[in-house]
């Protein structure tokens, strides 16, 4: 008798969510250059899994056994990186096979592909004249066959590996590097001929197409060039210099992150094996390290920059984000959420009131301070310009920049610095803690008092992402709630980390996850009793083994629960006497479902919470998150109607199970499609539309 599983393992299940993105690339359904941008999605996804998951999974596995078991590791590691590379070869096999489908597609409607070899004699003088204008500033090749060791490529970055046949001795071989300029387009679109065909030509066949230039100078001429890419370890290497600030200490751990240990080397599958094996040693490679044969180009992950060229039909429909109309252009912001509470529904609602509150913030000269906390934000952020307007008409401003952001770290010492040079506080970092709460906090003098005004999100207050991912964002003046907000910034500000007195919010890493197990708990001795007992879960990923096996106890009490989980579930639903009481969903579209939203049944009256933190270890003991209660009814029942479309998903949702990670919902005969994304932003239109 085989033994069910009581887990997924965690990067499986993650690979089972990029599953289901390529799943999303694969449907006909789907826009084609949305299509690609979705292609695109699967692989920026599947190199960060590998910068950071896989990375940590190949650490693990050059421990020896004895420090493995210290760590209570219960998996083999060098298995595990078996099933991830079995996994993804299937995945990526899949992937070339809907690129090939989507190309043809494309080129129906007008739209092809060309590589170096297909180009006419009109269309190679182009290319010429826009290599020479444009990219040659940007090549500095490498002979290679200078250097015994050159190990020192960059993470993520594309290179031509080109070999080189002299014409005075054909028998000799020289190898060059170029590294294909991340600054210029990946995409170069062709003036468009007399057959009113656009075509479309990788910058790597630029170069390819212009190596004569650059090489045949120096009495080459025989170039075939192979495309190469590193993906390197993007654990951060925390100096514990003491004599350092935490910003210098992130500074060089980023430099040093560029050049980490390869955890992944991808090269063009055509390259001879000759020339494979005399590059390897260079570049600090044996046959252990992890090598993946591609095709003639990588990062694919440029496909989500796609020109925008053809037909309207290519695309999604506009879908223009809904004003509210409780927020009157000609009222006082703050007034308006002194009267009563408001929550947006980005990007079905527009994130402009986000930065309208803190413009009008900025000159209200009832204001006083504003605080917030910036976990990622847009490169030319309006939300920082604010910030800076506010500090430059006399406001106190108080900022808490989180310079451990994976991937953003630069982004945001650069955020700071700007900052900090115009006046703004700005609160430092603590090393090991990062703080993931989305808050704003408003304090304004009204009748000589101090009235508090509080923004809590479920995503991060970045007008980029918020055009694409799906958050809450609670704007409230409950005294409870923003007096507790004040709190966690006097916590962050005096870096005094005890657990303070919360009235209102729960806390990580204080209160968190003793608040949700104690609400899992309370839904069980209901069901035990006979009383009506649910909860309704939605977070981007639920990992942590504590919480999944107390939702196991719900489920086998009589618990009824229903989980909406984007990525990672490591939890198996429907299994009798386990978890046959829960049932989840993965729902992937053309917004990226980021909101974490719990519902519990409470007996007679349900308890609605929104806030920063996943179901994960991490998000519950080792960050700072914040989540709040919704206690209004019109907001709870926005929440509400959200979560039952949600669930009853059966275009856009997959089924979460052990076997069929991603199954299709089974769409009854004459039942009514239900895509949930269109129809939550049907009902939000229909609410506010007079």
């Amino acid at each position: 008798m085989k033994l069910t599983p009581r887990y997924i393992n965690r990067e499986l299940s993650w690979l089972n969510f990029n599953e289901r993105v390529l799943q999303e690339a694969n449907d006909p359904s789907v826009p084609l250059v949305e299509r690609l941008v979705f292609l695109g999605i699967f692989s920026n996804n599947l190199d960060e899994f590998y910068r950071v998951r896989y990375a940590f999974i190949s650490r693990l596995a050059k421990m020896e056994k004895e420090v493995r078991d210290l760590e209570e590791i219960d998996f083999d590691p060098v298995a595990l990186m078996k099933a991830i590379q079995k996994k993804v070869g299937r995945l990526n096999r899949e992937f070339n096979h809907i690129f090939e489908n989507i190309r043809d597609k494309l080129a129906v409607q007008g739209i092809r592909f060309l590589d170096e070899t297909k180009l006419n004699r009109e269309q190679g003088d182009f290319v010429l004249h826009y290599f020479r204008k444009t990219v040659r500033q940007h090549l500095f090749p490498i002979m290679l066959d200078r250097f015994k060791n050159f190990s020192n490529l960059r993470d993520n970055q594309i290179y031509l590996l080109v070999d080189l046949k002299h014409k005075s001795n054909p028998l000799i071989e020289n190898h060059a590097l170029i590294e294909i300029p991340s600054e210029l387009p990946r995409f170069l679109v062709l003036p468009m001929g007399a057959d009113g065909v656009h075509y479309v030509l990788y910058l790597d066949d630029v170069i390819r197409y212009c190596l004569a230039d650059v090489f045949s100078m120096f009495g080459y001429n025989e170039f075939r060039a192979y495309t190469i890419k590193f993906t390197r370890d993007a654990e951060l290497d925390i100096d514990n210099d003491i004599s350092k600030s935490f910003l210098e200490v992130i500074s060089e751990g980023i430099k040093a992150r560029k050049h980490g240990a390869t955890v992944r080397f991808i090269y063009d599958d055509r390259m001879p094996k000759r020339v494979l094996e005399k590059i390897m040693p260079k570049f600090g490679l044996n046959k252990r390290d992890t090598r993946e044969p591609g095709g003639k180009y990588h990062n694919a992950k440029d496909l989500m920059n796609f020109p925008k060229l053809g037909p309207a039909a290519l695309y999604y429909e506009p879908r223009p984000s809904l004003d509210v109309k409780r927020i009157a252009e000609d009222e006082i912001f703050l007034d308006t959420i002194r009267q009563k509470d408001i929550c947006l529904h980005y990007p079905y609602q527009t994130f402009r009131y986000i930065i309208d509150l803190l413009r009008e913030a900025s000159i209200d000269p009832a204001v006083r301070t504003i605080k917030m906390t910036i976990y990622r934000t847009a490169k030319d952020s309006k939300v920082i310009n604010a910030l800076i307007n506010a500090a430059r008409n006399g406001k106190e401003v108080i900022v808490y920049v989180e310079l451990q952001a994976r991937f953003d770290e630069e982004l945001n010492i650069r955020w700071a610095a700007r900052m900090q040079e115009e006046g703004i506080k700005i609160i430092q970092s603590t090393p090991g803690l990062k703080v993931h709460a989305k808050l704003i906090l408003i304090r304004r003098k009204e009748n000589n008092e101090n009235v508090y005004y509080g923004a809590i999100g479920t995503g991060n207050p970045n007008e980029s992402t918020a055009r694409t991912y799906a958050d809450e964002h609670l704007l409230t003046a409950d005294r409870k709630i923003t007096s507790d907000m004040n709190k966690v910034f006097h916590m962050l500000d005096d870096r005094k980390f005890f657990q303070p007195e919360f009235e209102s919010l729960i806390v990580s890493p204080f209160s968190t996850r003793s608040f949700f197990m104690k609400r899992i708990d309370r839904e069980i001795r209901n069901a035990k009793k006979g009383k009506p007992a649910w909860i309704l879960i939605k977070v981007n990923n639920l990992v942590d083994r504590r919480i999944v096996d107390k939702l196991y106890e719900a489920s086998v009490a009589g618990v009824k629960i229903d989980m909406i989980v984007r990525g990672i579930c490591t939890l198996i639903p429907g299994v009798a006497g386990m978890s046959e009481n829960i049932r989840a969903v993965r729902i992937v579209d053309r917004f990226l479902e980021h909101s974490r939203i719990i519902v519990f049944c409470s007996g007679e009256k349900p308890e609605y919470y929104i806030g920063s933190a996943d179901w994960m270890e991490r998000n519950f003991d080792h960050r700072i998150e914040v989540t709040t209660p919704v206690t209004d009814p019109e907001i709870q029942k926005d929440l509400w109607r959200m979560l039952q479309i949600q669930i009853a998903d059966n275009v856009k949702a997959r089924l979460i199970c052990d076997e069929k990670p991603n199954m299709p919902m089974s769409l009854k005969k004459g039942a009514k499609p239900v895509r949930s994304q269109v129809e939550y932003y049907r009902y939000l239109k229909d609410r506010e539309t007079p």
